[in-house]
């Protein structure tokens, strides 16, 4: 898909998800179900009435920023894994600062204010340091970021949680979750009143994406990255560091992770818990990316489109028997048609429909 144009690139997308749900619903009906009353869940879960959406649109938030953060590196020709630990990295230095710097401001929305946007900088500093390292390894000592990604997932996932379950466990905490942020720590409820959604929160991602999308496009520093991602040789001889690119091209991939944590933490959950059960958004998000074909704009309706399946798995797994699981294998599916998009550049060939291969 490198050289599709872009409404190649939107048609691929568009084809993907549609066969996707239809064979999702093919499975539902061999399954045993009624794929009419399957379809209609997934409609009512994702869209249906106000809390639904606001349901779809905080997991489009988290999907957003994440989505970005692997795009980044994924669109720089490098392989960042590891978002899930650097999205705990984040979510979890929020809650230590806030919980910290709490006493010594003031109390109220200003207060509040700081304490947010000093938490989110940490967030930003903890998640960037955290992906600057496999950045480091893999421009100066070659090892496979791909394999050190991974690993330093388990190591944020193991060492948070064990921080969470014993020496900051909340005080009088029966769950394995720090102590609770202060109550004028959160993000207004200006549209909806669901208390895990904010269109603040929303608003950052969004700001985020434009912001990353400059950079990718505009600057000089998005061209050293995509070129030294590719073609280090053609980057070196152009007068460009390509190791120290490659590193930054890591640790701003992090830093986007770690402000979807910082939205998470302070958004959501207003505390932090063990992070093997805070779900695997840093994961999905290489999902996400890839229906995106590595656009920072294109994260934005396929975020939307995971936000609105785990949305829809939330109302199915409470009101429906249909196993939740089938959201994940129509998920699944999507990344697996995207993943091969000659089949749809060929039949649109076939067609007439796709235009002049350029």
């Amino acid at each position: 898909m490198v050289n599709a144009t872009v409404l190649q690139r939107l048609a691929i997308a568009t084809a993907a998800t549609a066969l996707a749900l239809l064979i999702g619903l093919v499975v539902v009906a061999a399954a045993g179900y009624d794929p009419l009353q399957f379809a209609s869940q997934l409609i009512e879960g994702s869209f249906g009435d106000g809390n639904a959406i606001a349901r779809t649109l905080k997991f489009t938030t988290i999907f957003i920023l994440t989505g970005v953060s692997v795009a980044i590196a994924f669109r720089a020709g490098v392989f960042n894994i590891g978002v899930q630990g650097q999205f705990v990295v984040g979510g979890f230095a929020t809650v230590l600062s806030i919980l910290w710097l709490a006493p010594m401001l003031p109390e109220g929305p200003v207060g509040g204010l700081g304490l947010m946007l000093i938490g989110t900088l940490a967030a930003v500093l903890a998640g960037g340091a955290y992906a600057a390292v496999p950045g480091v390894l893999k421009a100066y000592g070659g090892a496979n970021e791909i394999i050190t990604t991974i690993m330093l997932n388990f190591i944020a996932v193991g060492v948070v949680g064990w921080l969470v379950e014993g020496p900051l466990r909340g005080e009088g905490n029966r769950a394995p979750n720090t102590e609770r942020l202060p109550e004028y720590v959160s993000l207004p409820r200006i549209v909806s009143d669901n208390p895990d959604f904010s269109v603040v929160g929303l608003g950052v991602a969004l700001t985020v994406v434009a912001i990353v999308f400059v950079v990718m496009v505009r600057t000089r520093f998005g061209y050293d990255m995509v070129t030294s991602g590719h073609q280090e040789a053609a980057a070196a001889y152009s007068g460009v560091d390509a190791k120290r690119t490659i590193v930054a091209t890591m640790t701003v991939s992090g830093m986007v992770a770690g402000v979807a944590g910082a939205v998470f933490a302070i958004m959501i959950q207003g505390y932090y818990s063990d992070p093997s059960g805070i779900g695997t958004y840093g994961f999905d998000a290489i999902a996400v990316s890839l229906l995106a074909a590595n656009n920072p704009i294109g994260v934005i309706p396929a975020g939307l489109l995971f936000g609105g399946l785990d949305s829809a798995g939330s109302y199915i797994g409470i009101s429906s028997d249909v196993p939740v699981q089938l959201i994940d294998g129509i998920s699944g599916l999507v990344v697996l048609f995207v993943a091969v998009p000659e089949l749809f550049r060929m039949a649109a060939r076939r067609t007439g429909l796709g235009g002049d291969e350029r």
